[in-house]
């Protein structure tokens, strides 16, 4: 790829994602390079959909289709991250089910789609971050299934941390993942929480559990790091501590993630850069853990298959059905449109 689309990508991530910049620093150059052009379409395709007006998220994602196809064709958009994906893609040979499903996932946020279950949260976080866990193991050449379902874990675990942070922002947006039977088990009424979002006990409680779910995964994928390359662990690991981190800053606010925002000090990622590096140096010494190979979730078993095994050709029946209902809510927003302009 060119130095010129490569440096775009990092400015994008140096910008956009001030947690994976981070940690992407104590990567090896190989595997630095194409991990940000990664996280460079990752960050677009995201920003595509969270950035357009709710009404138009339905066409943002049937474009971002468009440019996918086009990458995989060997004829991407004229753009920079465009460009340098495809090139990454192609020296990779990284499986199209992984970009899909991170696609689908963002079908499902554009249609509103909300978490009925705890299956339905990991689902969704399966396909939003879990999708991005397993391309970067193909970016590492890793295609071992108990190392690829535990990159998956930590992708869960990362977005639940996510979703912790956010709670208050997302329903502020209309947003809210925190799975339905879970708030009328705490007899929370959704319509009412997203009208006046508040930090209610209940409402923290929730977000605690959200953290101490993620905190089972973070120590499930540990196990995994011993199964990568030695010079990738320090990054993956340093990623693991600070998006850790983020879920500590919320528990340490009382789980109110509603009147405030948690963010993590640079003086204390440098600290977890720190505790990566000295962790990655005892991988090397210790035995692998059992749990390395302990099942995949089972909303993650899908990603692993994938990674795992070679590439099947054209779109799965999910993403082409997830964009069916796309296409088919835009042309009734494009029609109700016309009709009011009558």
């Amino acid at each position: 790829m060119s130095d010129a689309d490569l440096d775009h990508c990092r400015a994008a991530i140096r910008t956009g994602s001030h947690s994976f910049h981070a940690a992407s620093r104590l990567l090896p150059r190989r595997v630095a390079d194409p991990a940000k052009v990664l996280y460079a379409f990752c960050r677009l395709a995201d920003d595509a959909v969270d950035e357009t007006a709710p009404d138009h998220r339905a066409s943002a994602v049937l474009r971002l289709h468009d440019r996918l196809e086009r990458v995989y064709a060997g004829r991407p958009m004229e753009a920079p991250t465009d460009r340098a994906f495809a090139r990454v893609v192609e020296a990779s040979e990284m499986p199209r089910a992984l970009p899909e499903a991170l696609l689908e996932g963002l079908a499902w946020d554009a249609q509103g789609r909300r978490c009925a279950t705890r299956s339905d949260l990991l689902a969704y976080s399966a396909r939003v971050a879990s999708s991005v866990g397993a391309m970067m193991c193909v970016l590492m050449g890793v295609r071992d299934r108990d190392a690829l379902a535990r990159a998956c874990d930590l992708g869960v675990a990362m977005q639940l941390t996510n979703i912790a942070r956010d709670v208050g922002e997302d329903a502020r947006a209309g947003r809210l993942y925190l799975p339905l039977d879970w708030l009328a088990e705490a007899g929370v009424d959704p319509v009412a929480f997203l009208f006046d979002p508040s930090a209610t006990p209940e409402i923290r409680a929730l977000t605690a559990r959200l953290l101490d779910e993620a905190q089972r995964l973070y120590w499930r994928s540990e196990a995994g790091v011993r199964a990568l390359p030695l010079g990738a662990r320090p990054g993956i690991l340093a990623a693991r501590h600070v998006y850790a981190a983020i879920g500590g800053q919320v528990r340490r606010g009382g789980h109110d993630s509603v009147a405030r925002r948690a963010v993590t000090s640079k003086g204390r990622k440098v600290g977890l850069l720190g505790v990566a590096f000295a962790q990655a140096a005892l991988t090397a010494l210790l035995p692998r853990s059992a749990v390395l190979h302990a099942r995949p979730l089972e909303e993650t078993a899908f990603l692993v298959d994938a990674a795992a095994a070679p590439d099947r050709p054209g779109w799965s029946a999910p993403v082409l059905d997830a964009l069916a209902q796309l296409a088919a809510q835009d042309r009734a927003r494009a029609g109700a449109v016309a009709v009011a302009a009558e």
